[in-house]
């Protein structure tokens, strides 16, 4: 068993860590809110079943090339269309977005405790990923709070293939028999799945308090291992659960034992 000297959290990054509820503003400038709001949620449903389609296909192209290329399907979905220097500028958007109420307090709770391990964990390209993180008006102060900004760009896979969960592991130093050492913070449910397939824990962001409803884990490898509220929840009952679980550093759980979640 492990102390709770070595915990590593890997954070998602866009609607994680970032909201993007300021692209659906600027593109209310050109059509209006209710328009906006329903090209910004066709925009962000294209932008990752483009990523599941590229791996399925064996194809990679940078995440900036997919936003922008799906944010181009969202507005002919829509029938209309915006000139390239106003694309240009919502994609310069994802350089300050804000983040969530309760990202700030979360990474204040890691910065204060030596026994956490924080990095950002993205299919962004490097480049991008940087830019978001550093020229957040929220997010930027909080920036030394993170050991690494670890991207999908070297692997050229995007989540949840597993090969971007094993390199992630790699980047902070484990191996594949330590994933249930790893965790991932996340709101995005397929990325959650994805973990869990490869063994590692997940903290599910449910700032919509639905409730798990997500079904493909029930064919994987079983649903989060935590629901929180937030990324403060998050540290939160991720130290707890740790402390209760007596995980030992390095030494992880192993597939089947992490596959049992909180328990």
């Amino acid at each position: 068993m492990t102390s709770k000297k070595n915990i590593v959290i890997a954070f998602d990054l866009y609607g994680t860590l970032l909201s993007i509820e300021s692209i659906a503003k600027e593109l209310a400038t050109h059509f209006g809110d209710e328009k906006a709001g329903s090209i910004a949620a066709l925009w962000r449903r294209y932008q990752l079943e483009y990523t599941w389609r590229m791996n399925s296909m064996g194809l990679y192209k940078p995440f900036s090339d997919i936003t922008r290329t799906s944010l181009q399907h969202a507005l002919a979905e829509h029938s209309v269309t915006l000139s390239s220097t106003n694309i240009t500028n919502l994609m310069k958007a994802y350089d300050s977005l804000g983040t969530f109420p309760d990202v700030e307090p979360g990474l204040k709770a890691v910065s204060s405790d030596p026994s956490i391990s924080a990095y950002v964990f993205s299919n962004g390209t490097d480049a991008m990923v940087s830019s978001s993180v550093n020229q957040s008006p929220s997010l930027s102060p909080q920036s030394s709070v993170f050991k690494g900004l670890i991207t999908v760009q070297e692997v050229e896979l995007f989540k949840p293939h597993p090969k971007v969960y094993y390199h992630l592991a790699e980047e902070v130093g484990k191996t594949k028999e330590e994933m249930g050492s790893i965790w991932l913070v996340s709101g995005n449910p397929f990325d959650v799945v994805g973990a869990r397939a490869v063994g590692m824990q997940a903290a599910w962001v449910d700032r919509a308090e639905k409730g798990w409803s997500d079904r493909l884990g029930e064919l994987a490898s079983g649903g989060p291992t935590l629901v929180v509220s937030g990324v403060e929840d998050a540290v939160r009952k991720i130290k707890n659960w740790t402390e209760k679980k007596g995980e030992q550093s390095g030494a992880g759980l192993n597939k089947e034992e992490a596959a049992m979640g909180p328990g």
